[in-house]
């Protein structure tokens, strides 16, 4: 061996030691990191439970005066659940869970049909005034749908659908007819689709109408998904349309029960199935989740294997 590979050798196992306490370094760094992180989520979840575990608790309170000297409750029962639905003599919680659940279930099956129509329109269709049509919603967009409030209620008073019959009419109105302009994020879902696909569809003899519901609408079911949850869950939640639109408390919405629940005259007797209702009406939006997550995942294992 010649002094040049000598020095070579002995310069290698110089280096050797320092290397190997870098990586050790590195390792070490990235340990710490993750278990700074985790202790980071950690605490992040307990804060993010800590409301949602003592809403539970509460709607199973016996005590239901808002003040209690305890964080959790020091009994519990089951009279909050009972008295929501059996004491209708003040508020009628059973009506206007109905009332919700009506209005939801329409507005999201028309709100599907509507943002997918629209969407395969301005993805599939080139047509004059298209791109104006399409800035002009994205400006519209911009702007809370709160300034048309005022707007919205004369309109339906001049049409009589504020009346007592009509107002669960007036809501469907109301959260769908504007659902189409929502097409944006299912337009471009449908734009990563290859026209190719619909070329070869029409060249086989299919129509617009069989293009639309055999290859685009399987394509989309994870937007699909998407869209009816929106669609369900605005309706369900929304309190300043309700409030505007429902003027007696037999056509109130779950929002506006829950909001009357903490009056001044009620919240001294409410203030527990306040938490109990709360509760009850988390579980239409559990459930949807977990159903439409498994229509979910089966569309994109379909996809994946197509």
């Amino acid at each position: 061996m010649s002094r040049h590979s000598e020095q070579a050798v002995q310069a290698s196992r110089m280096k050797q030691p320092e290397s190997h306490g870098l990586m050790h370094d590195t390792k070490k760094r990235r340990i710490l990191g993750d278990v700074l992180s985790y202790l980071f989520l950690g605490v992040m979840a307990i804060i993010w439970l800590i409301p949602i575990v003592w809403v539970f608790a509460e709607s199973f309170n016996k005590n239901t005066a808002p003040y209690t000297k305890t964080f959790f409750p020091t009994e519990f029962s089951l009279d909050n659940y009972i008295t929501l639905f059996t004491d209708r003599s003040v508020l009628n919680f059973p009506k206007m869970f109905m009332n919700t659940f009506i209005v939801a279930c329409f507005v999201c099956l028309i709100s599907v049909v509507f943002v997918l129509s629209v969407a395969y329109c301005m993805s599939r269709m080139r047509f004059r005034a298209r791109k104006t049509f399409m800035n002009v919603v994205l400006v519209l967009g911009m702007f809370p749908g709160i300034m048309a409030v005022s707007a919205i209620y004369f309109i339906l008073k001049a049409v009589g659908l504020t009346s007592e019959g009509m107002t669960t009419i007036a809501l469907i109105l109301v959260y769908s007819a504007g659902t189409g302009a929502g097409f944006y994020v299912m337009k471009g879902y449908m734009d990563t689709i290859p026209t190719s696909l619909d070329e070869a569809a029409l060249l086989d003899g299919c129509t617009r109408l069989q293009v639309f519901t055999k290859i685009i609408i399987p394509i989309c079911k994870p937007m699909i998904v998407y869209q009816a949850i929106i669609g369900f869950l605005t309706p369900w939640l929304d309190f300043v349309m309700a409030k505007v639109i429902c003027r007696t408390q037999s056509n109130y919405t779950v929002a506006l029960g829950l909001w009357l629940m903490l009056q001044k005259e009620y919240i001294q007797n409410w203030y527990a199935r306040f938490a109990a209702a709360a509760v009850v009406i988390s579980i239409p939006i559990a459930i949807l989740f977990i159903v439409m997550q498994r229509f979910y995942q089966e569309s994109m294992s379909g996809s994946v294997k197509g």
